[in-house]
């Protein structure tokens, strides 16, 4: 079953997105990241400028098949490349994509907007009522931002 986990209280949601890509990238894992166009813009600038020594290889949707291959991050509006594997799905949209139970683990990100918040919180009732248990991760007390 799908591993559902929620990360509340990003300051920053952008700069703590690209942190968890960075790392996840680190260990190897190929993550799939939902989002609205203008924020899969964002990322995809955010994550070119994530660190002078690190780079996170990663495309936006439509992609080349070969760079699609070798990405470890592909930042897409909805579309789910059927010719590419994911072990992660990063949601940072407003609902609970179709599909997402395809994948071995799911990431909801969120913020301290409160609509953000109020987003979140019908997506945690949809995956309990799906039957889903979900981990959670308050960011309160971490740095989620620049320093």
């Amino acid at each position: 079953m799908t591993q559902v986990a929620f990360h509340f209280g990003a300051v920053d949601k952008m700069f703590y997105t690209c942190r968890l890509l960075r790392k996840a990238s680190g260990t190897g894992a190929r993550v799939l990241v939902l989002a609205e166009p203008p924020v899969c813009n964002h990322l995809d600038e955010a994550l070119w400028g994530i660190s002078g020594t690190d780079f996170v290889t990663h495309c936006q949707l439509p992609a080349p098949e070969g760079v699609l291959q070798r990405s470890s991050v592909v930042l897409s509006t909805g579309e789910f490349p059927a010719q590419a594997a994911f072990d992660v799905m990063v949601n940072l949209g407003a609902s609970v994509p179709d599909g997402f139970d395809t994948f071995g683990r799911v990431i909801e990100v969120v913020s301290l907007d409160e609509t953000d918040r109020q987003q979140a919180r019908q997506r945690w009732k949809k995956y309990t009522e799906l039957g889903y248990a979900i981990e959670r991760h308050d960011l309160k007390t971490q740095a989620t931002g620049p320093a």
